[in-house]
């Protein structure tokens, strides 16, 4: 059971390693850890902060809610947005810690720069996983933000024990625009129950 329970915990970690959970039934104050997360069997958004900062407005509910494009994105934003999505996808699918590190924002909003490069290398230590996305779609835009959705299904196996868990979710990856690169920002996610 401790090693399920700590597959959970690194499958919600991937989207971004320094979260945190709103659990509103929790009592518990969060301390910004992966430790933070709700047990397997009830559901979590992982908001990375971002709840308080009304600039940070995700387009849509997590839980439910029809997904649209956003009509008013220029081809080449458009283009870079989606390259700068599947770079951050693939550099964590390859474990490449510097190449997942450059797509992340240097101020991020919600968790910490710093943070996040020690988890996600302790996560490539620890678990071999793989992160597939479905529907991508830029659902909010302007020309220093841009929100994309995403279901994402994540195959996660721990080296150690070999015990694997896989699991779908939703999710939104807040970029923010940096001297003309796309950064990811913060990360909306909400997991589907495991199987």
């Amino acid at each position: 059971m401790k090693i399920i329970q700590t597959i959970t915990l690194a499958a919600f970690a991937l989207t971004l390693a320094a979260c945190n959970s709103n659990d509103e039934t929790a009592q518990n104050q969060n301390t910004n850890s992966a430790g933070d997360i709700a047990p397997t069997n009830t559901q979590a958004t992982t908001d990375h902060g971002a709840e308080d900062k009304s600039e940070t407005n995700v387009g849509f509910e997590l839980s439910g809610g029809d997904i649209e494009e956003e009509t008013n994105v220029p081809d080449k934003e458009k283009t870079a947005i989606i390259d700068s999505f599947t770079e951050y996808m693939e550099s964590f699918n390859e474990e490449d810690t510097e190449r997942y590190m450059n797509t992340i924002s240097k101020n991020p909003e919600g968790f910490n720069y710093d943070a996040e490069k020690v988890k996600v290398e302790e996560t490539f230590q620890d678990f071999d996983t793989i992160r597939t996305a479905e529907n991508i779609t830029i659902i909010k835009y302007d020309k220093s933000q841009a929100q994309v959705f995403s279901n994402i299904h994540t195959s996660l196996e721990q080296m150690d024990t070999g015990a694997k868990l896989d699991q779908n979710g939703r999710q939104v990856t807040v970029f923010v625009k940096e001297n003309s690169e796309w950064l990811v920002s913060s990360v909306y996610y909400i997991g589907e129950s495991t199987e």
